[in-house]
């Protein structure tokens, strides 16, 4: 089913013909973040403190001061974040229209089930495009694992063990691949960061981070539903805060899926 208007959609979101489906993982002092190896400095889990709760400090209203890292949670990257992005944009400064596009979902949820630490290739996003088409223009494209189903448990999610953590990425060609086509925008996945648990062995080290954000895209942690999207037909509506110098921020992630 084509939306091809404003108005369209809203009169399809009014009669149900369109789901809009949150792709957010919930925002607590439980959500799991990244845990990196000494001597590096580590962002802090959400925490927060009370200003008032309809008592003498504020009898008619509530509300808390919240303390988090830019990279909590559901959460976008912004160029700044790598080195070599770090002549580009901030959060702050990536315009609207890039933050709204089709959504293209990679399915390698039965492959993560045998091999948690699985890389997508290169060879996996050609395939892709052969079976669906051409990525479109202003794409962002969701590494659907079935890794978000592992959120709510810190350990299974972060799957830390002697040799590190092991989870899904894309292998340093996927991550080329990803930056220079043309169509891709930015590259969303259910684990705690874009790239594999491995990455940092690989050449060059993290190279999601390396090649996407270095050629001005954008990074997605964190989702959530991705089994509620189609491989290709969904818009993704990512919202994150307009922070002045922000390498990240933690964002609420829509999409709008035809019924049809």
């Amino acid at each position: 089913m084509a939306i091809t208007s404003v108005t369209d959609l809203t009169s399809d979101l009014a009669a149900g013909a369109v789901d809009v489906v949150d792709l957010t993982q919930p925002l607590s002092e439980t959500t799991p973040v990244l845990a990196l190896p000494e001597p590096f400095a580590n962002t802090p889990q959400l925490s927060r403190r009370r200003l008032s709760r309809f008592d003498d400090a504020g009898p008619a209203w509530a509300w808390d001061v919240l303390e988090l890292g830019e990279h909590t949670g559901t959460h976008l990257d912004a160029p700044i974040h790598w080195i070599t992005g770090r002549d580009g944009e901030d959060v702050a400064a990536i315009p609207p229209a890039r933050l709204v596009g089709p959504a293209v979902v990679i399915d390698k949820t039965s492959e993560v089930a045998d091999d948690p630490g699985y890389l997508l290739t290169a060879e996996d996003l050609t395939a892709f495009e052969a079976e669906h088409g051409t990525i479109a223009p202003g794409s962002w494209v969701l590494f659907r694992t079935g890794w978000g189903a592992r959120a709510a448990d810190a350990a299974a999610f972060l799957n830390a063990g002697p040799e590190g953590p092991v989870t899904p990425g894309p292998d340093a060609d996927a991550a080329r691949w990803l930056a220079e086509h043309p169509g891709v925008v930015g590259f969303g996945v259910e684990t705690v960061g874009i790239d594999a648990g491995a990455a940092g062995g690989f050449e060059p080290g993290f190279p999601a981070h390396h090649h996407l954000l270095g050629n001005g895209r954008y990074g997605l942690t964190q989702l959530a539903n991705l089994a509620a999207l189609p491989a290709t037909g969904a818009l993704l509506v990512v919202a994150p805060l307009k922070l002045v110098g922000g390498t990240g921020s933690p964002s609420r992630v829509l999409a709008l899926v035809p019924t049809g």
